[in-house]
């Protein structure tokens, strides 16, 4: 029973050798010759201003949380359109279901003005 989980442990183990090495090569070539531009805690070419523990608008967290749910929503499209043939009609109906659902859910935040950016 373990060893059908050896090729698994090689891989693991294959790839956590190969980015150490990759790491320390990094470290090792190279160049050390640290300065004040590259130590300061900003490149962006002018110093900062105001506070950098500003908040955020509720707003910013509400549409990344409604694209991720509509991207998994193409997430479960694309098996469901391979294996369409072999669960027939059944599968249809579950999906358009599965769909209606979705589409009721993004019209009720499209009437609440939640894809709206002031």
């Amino acid at each position: 029973m373990l060893e059908n989980y050896l090729p698994v442990l090689i891989f693991i183990i294959v790839g956590l050798v190969v980015g150490g090495v990759m790491v320390a090569m990094g470290f090792i070539m190279s160049p050390h010759r640290p300065d004040s531009e590259k130590l300061s805690p900003y490149e962006c070419g002018f110093e900062a201003f105001g506070d950098a523990r500003m908040k955020f608008d509720v707003r910013y967290y509400l549409v990344a949380i409604l694209f991720i749910i509509f991207d998994l929503e193409i997430a479960f499209l694309f098996p469901w359109a391979i294996v369409l043939e072999d669960i027939g009609v059944f599968g249809y109906i579950a999906m358009a279901i599965f769909l209606g659902i979705l589409v009721i859910g993004f019209i009720y935040e499209w009437m609440k003005g939640a894809l709206e950016w002031e």
